[in-house]
């Protein structure tokens, strides 16, 4: 009852907002690579150019086309987005089965932008402790009024900033940039500035811990993809344990201490305000903060590193670790699987597609020449970012015959045409009532751009053609009786 007790009473406590210290090691040059990596790409990929001028990475909604570098992918190729979610959700399994949660730790946009919104509080207000002093200072005092008021100014400008840029993501960014200068932004455009812009604000500048302990579904089943071998910060008991505070030239086997000193920086420097010594917690975001922090308290104290590493159960414990396991295996096999499919997919998609609608209004005609009629519509769309001409014909019963007003049909880029055809066939060569029918459209200017879509053509049925013959065979018979 009193750890139950415990937990409701933390669950609503009022919120100690956690000021993390600033920390220097391996992990933390590797964070910030990550970090620089990342927001690099976020904010100058839309301003990269492919080809004649196209921004290299438009999701262009209005005109439902989707613009990746060389390719332009259309609604008709949503099997790619497809492949590409999955893809990202079984790289997220593969990566947490075997490390952990290294994605929260060093790619996640809510650790990403958070760690920018920290460097630009530690600028403004300085370090862990001033930060605190300043929090204590009522707010009418001058120096708490100017340090926090420019660090929301300059933290609100970025977040803009955020806001721009993702909007740019939809709207061409330098149509963008000149309706922004000319003040003509579109209502839409607007809103999803301030409001992408407020999200950030809001999450990486106020929430920060609270995204990561209540709103992150990741950290809730994270759980389910862990086993004894997978890789978590981990703190070794074994060789903390007791702890206790001792002076450097103090031997900690004489006292009966551990090499833990209880200094307590690992739960300073945590982003999440945890104490990695309770065990794994959801909190924990692998951001290997207390490793560098205790790896540096180890090297003054003229200890082993290690107290606080990356490891797993079974290592901890002295047993073997495996790291090909069937979770290992089945996420890896379905991940190469789905991305050779993607890839081959994808160089071999051809951008062209052709749609073939019936005339629903007659099945078929008969002609003056006493050949079977049916009539379609083609919609030939040209998937490529450049104009092409294309050649068109029929196969598919003997004889065939293709009318259209044109056989060479030139389609601008992304463009859509309509092009009314119709197919004469001998009745004769009809077999039976429906036969199938290919059209076949073939760039005439680029090789290895072409399509076949089938189609039905409708005929007479067959007691039509007895009736037909017999009438045939009558009208004979007659013409030799009279000739007689």
């Amino acid at each position: 009852m009193a750890a139950a007790d415990a937990v409701t009473e933390e669950l609503y406590a009022k919120r100690e907002r956690v000021y993390p210290r600033e920390v220097h090691g391996i992990f933390a040059n590797l964070r910030v690579a990550m970090v620089g990596f990342t927001l690099s790409l976020y904010y100058f990929l839309p301003w990269f150019n492919w080809g004649e001028g196209r921004q290299a990475f438009l999701i262009d909604l209005p005109n439902r086309k989707f613009h990746l570098f060389a390719w332009t992918f259309w609604p008709q190729d949503l099997f790619y987005l497809t492949a590409i979610l999955v893809l990202s959700a079984l790289s997220l399994f593969l990566f947490t089965a075997i490390a952990g949660r290294v994605w929260c730790g060093f790619t996640c946009p809510q650790t990403v932008w958070t760690e920018v919104f920290l460097w630009i509080e530690r600028s403004i207000e300085g370090d862990r402790p001033m930060q605190m002093k300043l929090a204590r200072l009522p707010w009418n005092h001058r120096e708490k009024l100017v340090k926090k008021g420019a660090k929301h100014f300059v933290w609100i400008l970025f977040s803009l900033w955020t806001g721009y840029t993702f909007v740019g993501y939809f709207t061409p960014i330098r149509e963008l940039a000149l309706s922004f200068t000319q003040y003509s932004l579109g209502p839409w455009e607007t809103f999803w500035i301030l409001f992408y812009g407020f999200a950030t604000y809001g999450n990486a500048g106020w929430l920060r811990e609270q995204v990561c302990l209540y709103m992150c579904p990741y950290a809730r089943f994270q759980g389910a993809m862990f086993d004894r071998n997978t890789l978590i910060i981990s703190y070794d008991p074994a060789r903390g344990e007791p702890r206790g505070a001792r002076a450097r030239s103090e031997d900690p086997k004489l006292t009966g201490l551990g090499d833990c000193i209880d200094c307590t920086l690992c739960v300073q420097v945590c982003p999440t305000g945890i104490d990695i010594r309770n065990g794994l917690q959801i909190g924990c975001i692998a951001c290997a903060a207390c490793v560098d922090v205790c790896d540096s308290v180890m090297d003054k104290m003229v200890y082993p590193r290690g107290l606080i590493r990356y490891t797993s159960e079974n290592a901890l414990e002295g047993k073997p670790v495996k790291l090909l396991r069937p979770r290992v295996l089945v996420y890896g096999g379905l991940l190469t699987a789905i991305a050779v499919t993607l890839i081959v997919a994808v160089l071999l998609r051809v951008p062209l597609k052709l749609d073939v609608l019936r005339d629903r209004n007659a099945l078929y005609r008969e002609t003056v020449e006493g050949l079977i009629e049916n009539t379609y519509t083609l919609k030939i769309m040209n998937m490529d970012n450049t104009a092409h001409s294309y050649t068109l014909s029929a196969r598919g019963i003997e004889g065939l015959r293709l009318r259209a007003d044109r056989r060479e049909i030139a389609v601008a880029a992304g463009a859509v045409a309509e092009v009314p055809v119709s197919l004469q066939a001998d009745r004769e060569h009809l077999m039976q009532r429906s036969v199938p029918v290919y059209f076949q459209l073939e760039s005439s200017d680029v090789d290895g751009i072409s399509t076949v879509q089938t189609a039905r053509f409708l005929g007479p049925e067959e007691d039509e053609h007895e009736d037909e013959h017999e009438a045939e065979r009558e009208r004979e018979h007659d013409g030799a009786h009279e000739r007689r």
